[in-house]
């Protein structure tokens, strides 16, 4: 790659300091990127008067936003697997034809779901649990972030690419911009111009806009080995992009499934008396809860461009290294934020809001919604280096049966019991799919490392 020995030379550098390298930023950066949605949360909880009523609509915009989130996870992710595996096999032009491609897919896909989701947004928000109350904050938050969509899909899908040509400080810099300008503007448009709702959602666009400018001009750089450029999208390469980020878009997609779910069943069952109360204190748990899985989700996708390129370097002993050192890195993450949840969870929800059922509910629930999180870094670490290995349908299976658990029970609980044992729902999923995706991938990985249908005989 161009530069000195500032790249990270993914072949051959020793893995422990790879891993280091790429996923800890990568995991710090995704950590900043939940400041988004958390920050907004945090001052829209604190607006006088309107504070929780507005931060519950802010929760049923959340399964929207996640769905537009996953058309960027799509192109970055599929895009940069097969990128990386082309720069590993030596094919630059290749690499080159997939990073244009990407790019110009994700300026198709935003235009596209700007109009979809702006022509559909009221029906989505009724149908995910908006109140009469609450639908007024939704909508005018999902109006002004769905303009912003563009901003959004290409500051996250082309950040893979940079990680991917060995530069993950530059990568953890994008959301970094992205987050300090949202943290700067929340309070200058919600408060200070008064603005409320709408100016958290004001300040959330621009902060994306930044980050989607810093992107571009870095893949531009002199420092890149493949720069981007627009290029006319071609069939075989979109194809072959959409399957490999089918996976991790349709696991984003289904999580605002469920979030659309646990939404609704608290609505129903609790009530006018309780639904919107449930829903405040569902957000607020959810926020922690995103404070653990995104930057797991960083550690496991930071790490996919390392076990992409070495998959197409034919060096799977690099593969088997990379994979225990991601997983020692998650499990000591989630054994990290367990024992905060059990020691200071009143001092989050306390940010959020200062009614007292809801700091009690939220405690509760966060306390729940953990009791099984250090399991899941099993499910997100193998789930991930088979998609990275080109394993989508496995991955893909793997990743269903946990949210279709979770559907299940969100749903089966409430007929038994209370509106709020639907928190449950989240522990029993975790375990069974970190004890089934173990097996399977201890069962099934070695063999496919042994060269049953790699991905490097593609032809593009």
């Amino acid at each position: 790659m161009r530069g000195k020995k500032k790249v990270n030379d993914f072949g051959s550098d020793p893995i422990p300091l790879l891993v280091l390298k790429i996923s800890v930023p990568f995991m710090f950066a995704q950590f900043v990127n939940v400041l988004y949605s958390i920050v907004d949360r945090i001052y829209i909880g604190n607006i006088p008067v309107i504070g929780a009523d507005s931060l519950a609509g802010a929760g049923v915009c959340a399964p929207i936003i996640t769905l537009l989130s996953s058309f960027g996870a799509l192109i970055g992710i599929g895009g940069s697997v097969l990128f990386s595996i082309r720069l590993g096999a030596g094919d630059k032009k290749g690499a080159e034809r997939i990073l244009g491609n990407s790019f110009s897919l994700l300026l198709v896909f935003s235009l596209c779901l700007t109009f979809l989701f702006l022509a559909v947004k009221s029906w989505l928000l009724r149908w995910f649990g908006a109140s009469e109350v609450t639908f007024a904050y939704a909508n005018t938050y999902l109006t002004i972030y769905t303009l912003g969509t563009f901003f959004a899909l290409v500051s996250m899908g082309m950040n893979y690419f940079i990680t991917a040509q060995g530069f993950p400080m530059l990568g953890m810099a994008t959301t970094l911009i992205g987050a300090v300008l949202n943290i700067v503007l929340d309070p200058v448009f919600i408060f200070g111009l008064d603005m409320n709702i709408a100016g958290a959602a004001v300040a959330t666009v621009i902060a994306q806009m930044g980050s989607c400018l810093f992107v571009l001009a870095t893949l531009h750089g002199k420092k890149m080995l493949i720069p981007i450029r627009i290029m006319k999208p071609e069939r075989m390469i979109a194809k072959q992009v959409v399957k490999i980020g089918f996976s991790p878009f349709l696991i984003l997609a289904t999580d605002s499934v469920i979030i659309i779910a646990l939404n609704a069943v608290l609505q129903y069952y609790g009530g006018e008396e309780m639904g919107d109360t449930l829903i405040t204190a569902a957000t607020i748990v959810q926020s922690y809860m995103l404070l653990v899985t995104a930057p797991m989700l960083g550690v496991t996708s930071g790490s996919q461009p390392l076990i992409s390129f070495n998959y197409g370097a034919n060096k799977p002993e690099r593969i088997r290294k990379t994979v225990a050192c991601v997983l020692g890195l998650c499990i000591g993450f989630t054994v990290l934020m367990f024992g905060i949840a059990r020691i200071l969870p009143m001092y989050f929800v306390r940010i959020f809001t200062s009614n007292a059922e809801y700091q009690q509910l939220a405690v509760w629930g966060i306390g729940v919604f953990m009791l099984m999180i250090v399991p899941l870094s099993f499910q997100y670490v193998f789930v991930d280096a088979l998609t990275a290995l080109g394993m989508t349908r496995l991955s893909l299976s793997l990743s269903l049966v946990r949210k279709m658990i979770y559907l299940a029970a969100t749903c089966i609980l409430p007929l038994f019991f209370t509106a709020k044992t639907a928190f449950y729902a989240e522990p029993i999923s975790d375990l069974t799919a970190a004890v089934l995706s173990s097996s399977v991938f201890f069962f099934i990985y070695r063999k496919y490392l042994r060269g049953a249908g790699r991905l490097k005989d593609i032809k593009i």
